[in-house]
């Protein structure tokens, strides 16, 4: 898979940009807030429409105007297809398939397949839960693009529970109360289950590529490892090395529902939904302690980049490549790190990488630059150009931005 063209419109810095690309690697560079990261970011959330850099979609909207456009044309084993996505300030998104509209934005997933390096992914060893669910039903979705109906469904179901649970634990709990609950609580169930399988089964295939990559990385570090830890799992159910079994939907639905029952007074007592996937983590393990807290530095980068590592070769797997997008990463790594990342993406089909100065790339990665400047305009604004430069050509302009002074962003 590679994508053959990008264009954005009103995204972050850029006004406007055209790109066409080419499989093998393409070096964005430039000094750091010209605007190299928010290229990569755009194709990022082609594929997971998310950022890997903020929890909102404001800040991708350009300052000033009301929506965003991203679009990016895709070969995938000898097929092109283009998608396109509108983000708008103030109405619902809205997303395009070789320029026919779909009913929902979510129907482009799967299209776009990326991994993406950044220096954000120390948050995946360091960070709160959250982060971690998130990488895991990020790369659930890039293999079965239909689980994004069933995240959308679980957290609207949630939201119906937690209110009501808010709001039967204010007032006398009627039976009319506890029978609404018990509805809620069966497509809880429902959602939760399918959510889990696909966790639990990705985990599976995941740890055996976690461990390889994290051993290349740092051989002279304590094994690395994941496991699954729920709310509502028995132990048994979450070994790693359990294989996935053709009834494992029916048995974890029967299991939500027998601890959804069994934690109902005390989320009525708290208002809250304390059992579910909403409340699991993934646990990242460095010998026999959790690498949280008690990974050095250098340990902690290992293990997050053993994690991208560990995904591109999962999805490499399936059969369709994904795009490889490397975000000023190279600057964060030592000599033997660097080396392992490179060597990975030497032989991905397509490598995307920003950089602050052609130092930072390591030499088999080498590659023609993107060069990505910005320029003060005369009102004090700045102005942001891509152009790319060679031997052969003088430099052509592919791509321009503005914004006040205050707003320069990588």
């Amino acid at each position: 898979m590679f994508i053959r063209a990008l264009s954005l419109r009103d995204f972050r810095s850029w006004e406007h940009a055209e790109l066409e690309l080419s499989p093998g690697r393409t070096v964005f560079l430039g000094s750091n807030g010209n605007g190299k990261t928010n290229l990569l970011e755009a194709i990022g959330y082609l594929a997971t429409l998310g950022s890997h850099r903020v929890a909102t979609e404001a800040p991708l909207i350009r300052t000033g105007t009301e929506r965003a456009r991203i679009g990016a044309t895709v070969v995938n084993t000898g097929r092109e297809l283009r998608v396109d996505v509108e983000l708008n300030q103030a109405s619902a998104n809205r997303a395009q398939i070789n320029r026919s509209p779909v009913r929902r934005p979510r129907e482009i997933l799967g299209i776009i397949r990326t991994v993406l390096f950044a220096p954000e992914d120390l948050a995946l060893v360091r960070g709160d839960p959250g982060e971690r669910r998130r990488f895991l039903d990020e790369l659930c979705t890039a293999r079965l693009p239909r689980l994004a109906a069933v995240r959308s469904d679980y957290d609207r179901v949630l939201r119906q529970r937690s209110a009501l649970l808010k709001t039967a634990g204010r007032q006398s709990r009627s039976r009319a109360d506890l029978s609404t609950l018990d509805v809620w609580d069966g497509h809880l169930a429902t959602h939760a289950a399918v959510l889990l399988t696909q966790r639990l089964r990705l985990v599976h295939e995941l740890a055996p590529h976690l461990a390889q990559s994290y051993a290349a990385l740092a051989p002279e570090s304590r094994p690395a490892s994941i496991a699954y830890r729920s709310t509502a799992l028995p132990p048994e159910l979450l070994d790693p090395a359990r294989p996935p079994r053709p009834d494992d939907t029916e048995t974890l639905e029967a299991i939500m529902l027998r601890e959804l029952a069994a934690a109902r007074p005390k989320e009525l007592e708290r208002g809250v939904c304390l059992v579910g996937p909403h409340r699991d983590e993934l646990e990242l393990v460095l010998g026999n302690s959790p690498a949280k807290g008690f990974a050095s530095h250098g340990e902690s980068w290992s293990f997050a980049l053993a994690l991208r590592l560990a995904a591109f070769e999962l999805l490499r797997a399936t059969g369709t490549e994904p795009v490889l997008l490397l975000d000023d990463v190279f600057a964060e790594l030592d000599r033997r790190r660097r080396a392992a990342l490179a060597a990975v993406a030497a032989g991905a089909e397509q490598v995307l990488i920003t950089a602050a100065v052609p130092e930072d790339v390591p030499g088999e990665l080498a590659a023609a630059p993107l060069r990505v400047e910005t320029t003060s305009g005369p009102d004090g604004g700045l102005s942001f150009l891509l152009a790319e430069s060679s031997d052969a050509a003088p430099e052509t302009l592919r791509g321009y931005g503005t914004g006040p002074p205050t707003s320069r962003t990588s």
